[in-house]
Formats: C-alpha cells, sequence, structure tokens
C-alpha cells in the first residue's frame, strides 16, 4: 500500500470488498424475501423495524474494529512487529467482550426501546422475538467484523469474501428450512443469522490462528491479553467512529419510529426499499475502507503525498459507483426490485417512494465519508465525530421536529438525507484539509 500505481491496487482492495459486501446484503435480502414471501407482510414489517436499531448496536463494534485496522496498518507501514502482534491479540479480547455486552444490553432493553420507537402492535412481539435472538449471535458478530479488519490492514479482502460466501449459502439453505419447512417466521431467520456467522467466525480466527508473521494469533492464555498501549489507540480512533455511527442510528432511529407512525405496510415498503440501497452502500462503503487502510498505512510510513492522491481517489471511484448502481435502481428497476420483497402493491407504491429520493442521490453519502477515513487514517477521529454530530445527526432530529413536523409525509422525512450529506460532506472535506496539513508539517 506505501509504493506502487494507486489507481490499480485500490481497485483490486475494494473489488473484494463490494463483493463480500453485495454477497452479506444479498443474504440479507434473502432473509427478507423469505420472510416476507412466506410469512407476510407483519413478519417483513418486524424485521425490518429491528434494522436501525440493530444498526445502532453493530456500529459501536463496526466503529472500535476501525480502530483496530488503522492501529494494524499503521505499525505494518511502520514496519513494528511487536507492536502489530499486540494489537492483533488485543483486538480479538477486545471483541469478545464487546459482543457479550452488546447481547446483553440488546436482550433486555428489545421491548422497552422498540415500544419507544412506536412499532405497530401487530408486530411489536414478532419484532421484539426477532431481536431477542439476534443478539444471542453478538459475541460471534464482533469476533467476525474484528477479525476481518485485521486482515484489511495488511490488504486481505479475498479471504473474508470465501468466508462470507460460505456463510452466505448456510444461511439462505436455513432460511428456507426453518421458514418454510418448519414455519419459525421471524425466528428462523434470526436463528439462520446466527448459526452462519458462527461459521464465518470460526473461519476468520482460524485464519488468523495459521497467519505468518506478526500477524498470528496465539490461542494462549499468555497471549491473549490486553495491551494498554495498543487499547488506548484502538479506543482513541474506533471509538470516535463508533460514537459517530451510533450518531447516524439515533437519527435513523428517529426517521424509524417516523416511518412507523404510517403504520405497518409503510414499515414494509421502507424495509424493502433500504434493503435494496443498501447494495449500493456496501459497493460505495468499499472505497471509504480502501481509504482507511491505505492511509493507515502511509502514514506510519510517512508517505503524506500518497495519502492524498487516496483520499481523490476513494472519493472518485466512490461516487462513480454510488451514480452508476443509484440512478438505474429507482429509475429502471425500482418495481421490479421491489417487487421481489413483496407482492403487495401498497408495499411497492411505499417502497418506490424512498428509492426516488434516497438512491439517485446515494453518491453524496461516500463524498462525506471518504474524508472522514483520511483523518482516521491518520489517527484523528473526535472532530469528524462533531462535524457529524453537527451536519447530519443534529441536522435531522431538528428536520424531524421542524420541516417534518410542517409537512408531516414520507417524502418531506427522506429528503432529510441528500440535504444532511451535502452539508455534511462540505465540512468534512475542510477538516481533512486542514488536518492534513497539520499532520504533514509535524
Amino acid at each position: 500500500m506505501t509504493q506502487g500505481a494507486l489507481l490499480p491496487q485500490i481497485l483490486v482492495f475494494a473489488f473484494p470488498l463490494i463483493l463480500s459486501g453485495m454477497l452479506q446484503l444479498l443474504f440479507n435480502a434473502a432473509d427478507i424475501i423469505v420472510v416476507g414471501k412466506f410469512a407476510g407482510s407483519n413478519a417483513l414489517g418486524a424485521v425490518g423495524a429491528n434494522s436501525s436499531l440493530i444498526n445502532f448496536f453493530v456500529n459501536i463494534f463496526i466503529g472500535l474494529s476501525i480502530g483496530a485496522n488503522v492501529t494494524a496498518a499503521k505499525y505494518l507501514g511502520a514496519k513494528k512487529p511487536v507492536e502489530v502482534s499486540d494489537t492483533v491479540h488485543t483486538s480479538v479480547v477486545l471483541a469478545f467482550i464487546t459482543g457479550v455486552a452488546i447481547m446483553v444490553a440488546g436482550i433486555l432493553l428489545a421491548r422497552p426501546i422498540l415500544t419507544f420507537m412506536e412499532t405497530p402492535d401487530e408486530i411489536l412481539d414478532l419484532a421484539v422475538l426477532y431481536l431477542r435472538i439476534y443478539f444471542c449471535g453478538m459475541p460471534v458478530m464482533v469476533l467476525y467484523n474484528f477479525g476481518a479488519s485485521l486482515l484489511r490492514a495488511v490488504g486481505d479482502t479475498k479471504r473474508p469474501l470465501v468466508y462470507l460466501l460460505i456463510a452466505g449459502v448456510i444461511n439462505v439453505i436455513l432460511n428456507l428450512i426453518f421458514v418454510i419447512q418448519f414455519h419459525m417466521s421471524v425466528a428462523g431467520v434470526a436463528l439462520a443469522t446466527i448459526i452462519s456467522q458462527c461459521a464465518s467466525t470460526v473461519m476468520v480466527i482460524r485464519c488468523l490462528v495459521l497467519e505468518r508473521g506478526s500477524m498470528r494469533l496465539f490461542m494462549l492464555k499468555e497471549k491473549l491479553k490486553v495491551s494498554p498501549e495498543r487499547l488506548k489507540e484502538i479506543i482513541a480512533v474506533g471509538l470516535p467512529a463508533g460514537v459517530q455511527g451510533v450518531l447516524f442510528s439515533i437519527s435513523n432511529i428517529l426517521i424509524q419510529s417516523s416511518v412507523n407512525s404510517f403504520g405497518a405496510i409503510a414499515v414494509a415498503g421502507n424495509t424493502a426499499a433500504s434493503n435494496i440501497e443498501g447494495f449500493i452502500y456496501v459497493a460505495m462503503n468499499a472505497s471509504y475502507q480502501a481509504c482507511v487502510s491505505f492511509t493507515g498505512q502511509n502514514f506510519g510510513a510517512r508517505k503524506f503525498d500518497r495519502i492524498l492522491k487516496v483520499l481523490l481517489l476513494c472519493v472518485l471511484t466512490g461516487a462513480l459507483t454510488g451514480i452508476i448502481m443509484g440512478m438505474p435502481a429507482y429509475f429502471i428497476l425500482g418495481t421490479k426490485l421491489l417487487s421481489l420483497y413483496s407482492s403487495d402493491a401498497q408495499v411497492i407504491a411505499y417502497g418506490m417512494k424512498r428509492l426516488s429520493i434516497i438512491a439517485p442521490t446515494y453518491a453524496l453519502c461516500v463524498i462525506m465519508e471518504v474524508p472522514v477515513g483520511t483523518m482516521r487514517g491518520m489517527g484523528r477521529g473526535v472532530l469528524p465525530v462533531i462535524v457529524s454530530l453537527i451536519g447530519a445527526c443534529g441536522f435531522r432530529i431538528l428536520w424531524i421536529m421542524t420541516v417534518f413536523k410542517m409537512y408531516p409525509t414520507l417524502e418531506t422525512l427522506y429528503i432529510s438525507y441528500p440535504v444532511s450529506w451535502i452539508l455534511t460532506a462540505l465540512a468534512q472535506f475542510i477538516l481533512a484539509f486542514f488536518t492534513y496539513r497539520r499532520l504533514k508539517d509535524i
């Protein structure tokens, strides 16, 4: 990552990430399609009503895993094997502890939070059941994400893709068995997710155990311990990243609560459209992840000229991906894609309302995120959180309390997304530029 032509390296790094994200969402889509087709609109709405809440908790450990990625990449670039090994073992211990904590919180708080979000009564019990079973698998989910994040630090995005493919096939097969054969509805979907995640986690941990050099994981008591120095570095980058994700999730929970007020059919349509948009997002997000890893290694090697090039190339590749995928998702394939999730005409109509606003403008989201990746790769994570808090989260909350209150329609609600992306992107670019200049001169 610290030498040679950048664009080909970024594309080689990002492509398996895109495929991994696509596969993961394809298997998630299979969950939703199976439950929507064979368990009904209420079951579909119950799964969808949990999406923003699950993301709230998931963003905590995804943020921390970014901290592990940046720390490992920095020391790999600086050629410090002892620090790399400490990072690997600290990350695995941190992942397990975080996973258990999130599992307990999710199980205990499922019903109170879903009730607070005004989840429609007809889907509340199903939503609580799904969420509690889903959170039982959090420890293994967190371990997989940390393991995959460590592999990305060395530029390995191919093996996690293979593991995800295997786990996804297991997930789809179990969905069909549990939901269609055993009529387990949302419980079957959640259980299939947990079992498939266990499979992917075993494979990624095995990969680290068999790894050579400083990235090798030793499953020994004397090695599996937390290094205070590495933990501090992981948290310094990862905690702000997690907080930013949580803040976005809070604003999305408020938006989900507003969607819930339109009834179960609107929730189902919103769920289907959100899942389609997810394919666009994960493809764009590969550019953000590439930016974090490439910046981390080049920052460790003190190659600042390459850091600026990484930023510009990742913005370009991410935005083009968003445009190429987002436009057809609404203008050409919208109704066809939504009909995969539900044959209910009302569900499809509600889904098209969301797609009409989000899909064509989704490229703005990655333009907002890539400069954040640059700052995190350089070890600066607090200021981007503050900017995101004001520019995106605060704005969306203000929008719900003012504009949406005056014009209470779904279209008004969805418009808050592209407007917040534009405002936050401008602020993040300015902040990234000044951060780059200051660190370069040190």
